[in-house]
């Protein structure tokens, strides 16, 4: 059995970096050596990731990622034979203004905000400045490893 990922678009747009993104997700999956762990990128509108913002994290407005983490929920029973870790949820449109933003590629937006929801699957942090810089190490590692840096265009 091996790991999967399923990408769902819910914006009636093409995004050809989602090709790249997923198999980003992929290395990252082995670079941390995890062996059937399943999990989902979602990517939505700023008007859908702003509800999801208000309504789970009591803040109204959009964010470009939000993450819901299955194995920090104690009532939900997953076969012992793999990992569903939960779904990562990525504004289209805020990483599009972010990249522009930062001057780098819509690859690059993508693959940092998804990534950096596959740590936050795991239940990495950054809350303090040692839990940032542990979970800012390991991202910066995969997208490296990939050939995705802060200069991609």
């Amino acid at each position: 059995m091996s790991s999967k990922i399923e990408v769902f678009k819910n914006v009636d747009e093409e995004i050809k970096e989602l090709e790249t993104v997923e198999k980003v997700l992929y290395s990252a999956i082995e670079k941390e050596k995890l062996e059937n762990v399943e999990f989902n990128l979602i990517i939505v509108d700023n008007k859908y990731i702003h509800e999801l913002n208000k309504m789970y994290r009591n803040i109204d407005r959009e964010t470009d990622v939000i993450t819901f983490a299955l194995e920090d929920e104690d009532s939900i029973v997953i076969p012992n034979d793999k990992r569903i870790l939960g779904d990562i949820y990525i504004s289209i449109d805020k990483a599009k203004s972010q990249a522009e933003e930062y001057g780098h590629s819509l690859l690059r937006e993508l693959s940092f905000l998804a990534v950096h929801g596959f740590y936050h699957l795991l239940g990495y942090d950054h809350q303090t400045k040692e839990e940032e810089q542990i979970m800012f190490k390991k991202q910066e590692e995969v997208l490296e490893s990939y050939g995705i840096t802060r200069e991609t265009i």
